[in-house]
């Protein structure tokens, strides 16, 4: 997915955003915003978010000396999260399709986004999405790839959603899982430290995918990485970040993600805060 006009704004309110929890003053915001100003002219519009998002909180990590400002939010994340769990078991124990509920809840997950949200309620979120109709639903084919594929790489993105990614895992199957993480911190996305707290070690092998930025872009992943994404039978991949890095890829893959942005939801041709399994190259 390219870059739109629409993401330049949002780009200096992100950097605003991180700014306000790890710069020591105004005048250290203003360098940021000064830096971040600086990289927009040189960049393509052909270049995903994702990979601007890079530049960005490098130059946020390296005026302000902080690597990961987001920690304890993630950390409240997870723990947040995890209180839900026996509530959101008995939801999947008492549906009449155990898998799709789990889906409905890993993407209801994926609101826990401070890329884009500033405020939301989990749960209130995850009951409106257990009954809300899909934008885009392949759910049908979904289902069939889980059933045969033997390998699945599951591309992850927040932390705290992370915790929901392993309800739907355990739903999955008998199957070989590989969770994948950044390479480093950036805004609340789950790296390694993340996955293990949100119990995802219990039932996925986690590798990162090398990546230093919040999406995955191909070019800039590690060898693991592009080997079990050329060689897995099936992928999923979870939230915006991903799908902007990934929506070009020639292989087959499932997209699950709320459309939490215009830009998205225009790249998708839905609405915003639209559900949607996406599957791509299915054929």
């Amino acid at each position: 997915m390219k870059t739109y006009l629409e993401c330049i704004p949002c780009f200096m309110q992100q950097a605003l955003k991180a700014g306000k929890i790890s710069a020591k003053d105004d005048k250290q915001i203003k360098h940021i915003f000064d830096e971040v100003g600086k990289i927009i002219p040189s960049f393509s519009m052909e270049y995903t978010p994702a990979e601007y998002g890079a530049e960005v909180y490098k130059i946020i990590s390296e005026i302000t000396g902080v690597k990961d400002p987001y920690k304890q939010i993630k950390d409240d994340s997870i723990k947040d999260a995890k209180k839900l769990i026996p509530y959101l078991k008995y939801v999947i124990s008492k549906s009449d399709n155990r898998l799709l509920t789990a889906v409905r809840i890993a993407i209801a997950g994926n609101i826990i986004d401070f890329g884009v949200n500033e405020t939301f309620s989990l749960k209130d979120d995850i009951e409106k999405i257990l009954v809300q109709d899909f934008a885009i639903s392949d759910f049908n084919y979904f289902k069939s790839a889980v059933k045969s594929a033997k390998t699945i790489l599951y591309i992850g993105d927040n932390a705290g959603e992370t915790v929901f990614d392993k309800l739907l895992i355990e739903e999955l199957g008998n199957k070989k899982i590989i969770y994948v993480v950044r390479e480093i911190p950036i805004i609340n996305d789950a790296i390694y430290e993340d996955a293990v707290n949100s119990g995802l070690s219990e039932v996925s092998e986690i590798i990162s995918s090398g990546v230093k930025a919040p999406g995955t872009i191909l070019t800039q992943c590690n060898k693991e990485f592009l080997n079990l994404f050329k060689s897995s039978d099936l992928v999923i991949s979870k939230g915006q970040g991903n799908y902007e890095g990934l929506s070009d890829v020639k292989r087959p893959l499932f997209f699950l993600l709320k459309a939490k942005c215009e830009v998205i939801a225009k790249d998708l041709n839905v609405k915003k805060n639209d559900i949607i399994i996406k599957g791509i190259n299915l054929a």
